[in-house]
């Protein structure tokens, strides 16, 4: 049996892959574990994004903390930085969020926060895994509690306003909430930023999340930013913890451009430890060559904000990110935030007075190109053809291009990117590998 948490906590199809029982099992296994490492009586506060499978995975995950003796703080649909923001200002043990993010509507999460707002190590992660197969422990006399959120989300709110670099009067900006957990919050804190804002699809129905619109279709926001005539365009997935925009043209800024922006900001204004930003393998190449221009250097990890984070710690480093728009800011935030990343980009093009297709100036992009294989097995050691495709296109780029091929840790597929300095063969060297890709991964 493979390992029960993934890159982005445990996640799979609600009701099938993770079910009530599941989620009640990791609800006691935290309370026992995380018991073992610190406070006797555990708290956690919960938060969820707009799935409707979301209220009974909340109801069976409660449950489970209580019936452990933890405390439950009831934070309801909150974007996911905002539980781990919440669980280091309300000193708890642990946020817990119940989302999966951009999956589809039928999937569903639950993911863990430490007390200090970092996602929970490996070692604890493997701790409640193994928890869950243990024999059961006697549960203590006095059940856990249920607890009001109170102010919290005002606290997350405010948190967000004073990290604005300038006001965003005079700034209209459509926001895409992606019927996710952004709805409540985004158009809420751009608006009291002063920015005139239009709101599409913030209208969940427990179904519609992330269908057709949100950061998996930022040329959707695109549109509408030349239709309305808006200055800019924000996109934040299912559970808000990343953002893409579109500038005034309806033109696609991705994480890659936004973190190069904001590089070069912050080592202008000294905010830039060591001149130091952090970024995965799946970086443009074009964002490489503009940080070397700039003098910055760039440390690579392997995908997941997790491990951004994990490094930026390491190092020291104030900024890093990734290409689907999961940026860190350390100075306010422990975690990928995409409203903190609307925050800090739009105001800074607001505090230089410029528009956004210039602050992505910051970078060229080279052509990249994606193919997303569905496979039955992602074990890429033993695949031999693939790695002989690989280097094939490796040699045909030469130095003007890479190659990229990883296993998704959150779905049942095989990323192949190729980038090049022209497209078409970008995509015909995609191809060839997704090709071979297929024939070894995809059946058997």
């Amino acid at each position: 049996m493979g390992r029960l948490f993934g890159t982005d906590g445990v996640r799979g199809v609600a009701g099938i892959d993770l079910t009530a029982e599941l989620a009640r099992g990791l609800g006691r296994a935290a309370v026992v574990v995380l018991g073992r490492h610190g406070r006797a009586r555990p708290m956690f506060v919960v938060g969820r994004d707009t799935r409707e499978s979301g209220e009974w995975l909340e109801d069976a995950l409660v449950e489970g903390i209580r019936e452990a003796g933890g405390d439950a703080v009831m934070a309801g649909v909150l974007p996911t930085p905002a539980v781990a923001f919440l669980a280091t200002v309300m000193d708890a043990s642990s946020g817990v969020v119940i989302s999966a993010s951009h999956n589809p509507a039928s999937d569903n999460g639950i993911k863990f926060f430490a007390g200090d707002g970092l996602k929970l190590s490996d070692d604890l992660e493997d701790e409640i895994e193994a928890q869950l197969d243990a024999p059961p422990v006697q549960p203590p006399a006095e059940r856990g509690r249920t607890l009001p959120l109170g102010d919290g989300r005002e606290r997350y709110l405010h948190h967000l306003v004073e990290a604005a670099d300038a006001p965003l009067t005079g700034m209209t900006v459509v926001v895409d909430c992606a019927n996710g957990s952004a709805s409540g919050t985004s158009p809420e804190v751009l608006r009291r930023l002063g920015a005139t804002v239009h709101v599409i699809f913030a209208s969940p129905d427990g179904r519609n999340i992330n269908e057709g619109c949100g950061a998996l279709h930022p040329e959707v926001v695109g549109a509408e930013v030349v239709r309305l005539g808006a200055d800019a365009g924000v996109a934040h997935d299912g559970d808000a913890d990343r953002a893409l925009f579109a500038d005034a043209a309806g033109d696609v800024i991705d994480g890659d451009q936004v973190l190069a922006a904001c590089a070069v900001a912050m080592r202008d204004q000294g905010r830039l430890p060591h001149h130091t930003v952090v970024t995965t393998v799946m970086a443009n190449l074009g964002f490489h060559r503009a940080m070397s221009a700039a003098g910055i250097q760039v440390v690579t990890t392997r995908v997941g904000d997790r491990y951004v984070a994990e490094e930026m710690r390491r190092t020291g480093a104030t900024l890093g990110g990734e290409q689907s728009g999961h940026v860190i800011f350390a100075e306010q935030a422990t975690t990928g935030d995409g409203l903190l990343t609307a925050v800090r980009f739009l105001s800074l093009a607001a505090r230089g007075g410029v528009g956004l297709r210039e602050l992505a100036g910051a970078m060229r992009r080279f052509p990249q190109v994606i193919v997303n294989v569905p496979v039955t097995r992602k074990d890429l050691e033993p695949a031999a053809g693939v790695r002989g495709a690989v280097a094939d296109a490796e040699r045909a780029l030469g130095e003007t291009g890479r190659v990229v091929v990883r296993a998704s840790g959150t779905e049942p597929l095989v990323r192949v990117m190729v980038e090049a300095e022209d497209e078409a063969m970008a995509r015909r060297q995609a191809n060839a590998i997704a090709r071979v890709v297929h024939a070894e991964l995809a059946s058997g």
